[in-house]
């Protein structure tokens, strides 16, 4: 088996493609050893110390560090990914949902056409992208004008996840949406 990895703009989290499919239902983000309980390989991952997160997406494991550095985690983190994907166990104990109940999203009834225009730029223009250096990102809510997403996986702590949300993100829902004035993280 061949795991290849992946920097991603946030420093502290590096980006594993196992070759297989990772998630099928939904990402995962789980920030501590009592979350991976529904993931067999994150506890595997989180017993590595100096891990503090793991991502699940749909064929990539994001990982990050807390202390340490790559050179010494990479290679037990590759060894705990390769282990799992040969022994066969599942990556999830149960794929019921994307990590588990997510909050309830915040709009007025009459905001709702401006939201699904809202989501489906997130899901054609963003989310692809983000995905590709190891996170997600998810709607939360709308209201005044201002739309509130928040990032996860590799993007959650970034120090260009700023910079991605004010001039990418915010440039693109403007310029399609004229009734969205400002992006800003939940």
């Amino acid at each position: 088996m061949f795991i290849q990895t992946e920097t991603t703009p946030n420093p502290a989290t590096l980006k594993f493609l196992p070759g297989a499919s990772v998630s099928r239902e939904g990402v995962w983000d789980l920030r501590s050893p009592d979350e991976a309980s529904v993931s067999p390989l994150a506890q595997a991952i989180f017993s590595i110390d100096g891990v503090s997160g793991v991502f699940l997406g749909s064929d990539f494991i994001s990982v990050t560090k807390g202390d340490g550095d790559w050179q010494n985690l990479k290679p037990a983190i590759l060894g705990a990914i390769m282990e799992h994907f040969l022994s066969g166990r599942p990556v999830l104990v149960a794929e019921a949902g994307a990590s588990g109940p997510a909050p309830a999203e915040q709009f007025a009834p009459e905001d709702a056409e401006t939201v699904e225009a809202i989501k489906q730029l997130l899901d054609e223009r963003v989310r692809p992208a983000v995905a590709g250096d190891g996170g997600d990102i998810v709607f939360r809510a709308f209201k005044d004008g201002v739309v509130y997403l928040q990032m996860k996986g590799a993007c959650s702590g970034c120090p260009s996840s700023t910079a991605t949300l004010k001039r990418g993100i915010q440039n693109l829902l403007c310029h399609f949406l004229p009734q969205v004035k400002s992006v800003e993280e939940a």
